[in-house]
């Protein structure tokens, strides 16, 4: 048995509980594919994204509705092995990317506040831009639930905000489209086990801010606010085992009546304006 074939076995059945049924219980709940979508799933090279595009193949097989797919790969600027490497396992797991190119690493790479955060929104436009050039409505990214749940902890820890990672988008620049995140309700203890379990070597770190990293394995060496916050939460679990669902589930029970101040369309009330 082949790479592909391994995968696509596994995803349908060794993993279907912990990989497809979340993946499509998020597309449902949330309303993700609708019929007559061309959605781009965004193809970054790492775990997540290469999974997301199998799990999109998989549930296009169910024709529950209709919908087209382009895997879409931005090139920023990598090194040729990183790109090698995501044209290889491309091609071993039967994912058709379309592959386009930007100077992104290079803007950024004299920027020295917020790179990363500069970084990731060019990304984010370049690839809004190049899914309507290609017809698309939506694009895909493959954030998962850890990503949700640092996302809120780290929001008010570093941000004094609350706020979360949403399922869906629209693009305020980009009219008609919206971005998707399908692994929403994923985990990704359950991303790595498919991934060693097939033997799959995915890229880690192509940014050329962290060049030591490796593209082979998953260290947590590179030291940044993120790894901080899941090393926090990993130890809360020991001894609550549900923190995990509580930090998702609260911004899912936020009581208005119970809050100070909030903002709404970026205007801010405060609770004695109706008090």
């Amino acid at each position: 048995m082949d790479k592909k074939d391994r995968a696509e076995a596994s995803i349908r059945k060794k993993y279907h509980k912990q990989l497809f049924t979340p993946f499509a219980r998020a597309c449902k709940t949330y309303r993700l594919i609708e019929e007559g979508d061309h959605i781009a799933v965004c193809i970054s090279g790492g775990k997540d994204s290469m999974l997301m595009a199998k799990l999109f193949q998989e549930i296009r097989k169910h024709r529950q509705c209709r919908f087209d797919l382009t895997f879409l790969v931005m090139d920023p600027g990598y090194h040729k092995e990183n790109r090698a490497l995501i044209e290889s396992n491309a091609g071993a797991l039967d994912i058709p990317v379309t592959i386009f190119e930007s100077s992104i690493f290079d803007a950024v790479d004299n920027i020295e506040k917020n790179p990363c955060y500069l970084c990731a929104r060019m990304r984010r436009g370049h690839l809004y831009s190049k899914a309507k050039e290609l017809g698309c409505n939506k694009i895909a990214l493959g954030h998962h639930y850890d990503d949700v749940i640092e996302t809120i902890l780290m929001g008010m820890l570093y941000g004094a905000q609350i706020q979360t990672m949403m399922p869906k988008l629209h693009s305020t620049n980009f009219e008609g489209m919206e971005l998707i995140r399908p692994m929403y309700l994923v985990r990704e203890e359950d991303i790595c086990a498919w991934r060693d379990y097939n033997d799959l070597h995915f890229l880690q770190c192509a940014c050329h801010f962290t060049d030591t990293c490796s593209s082979f394995h998953e260290d947590g060496t590179t030291p940044s606010k993120r790894l901080e916050t899941k090393k926090l939460i990993a130890a809360l679990k020991k001894d609550n085992p549900y923190v995990e669902a509580n930090i998702f589930k609260a911004v899912e029970n936020v009581n208005l009546s119970t809050v100070i101040a909030y903002k709404k369309d970026g205007i801010r009330h405060h609770f004695l304006e109706s008090y």
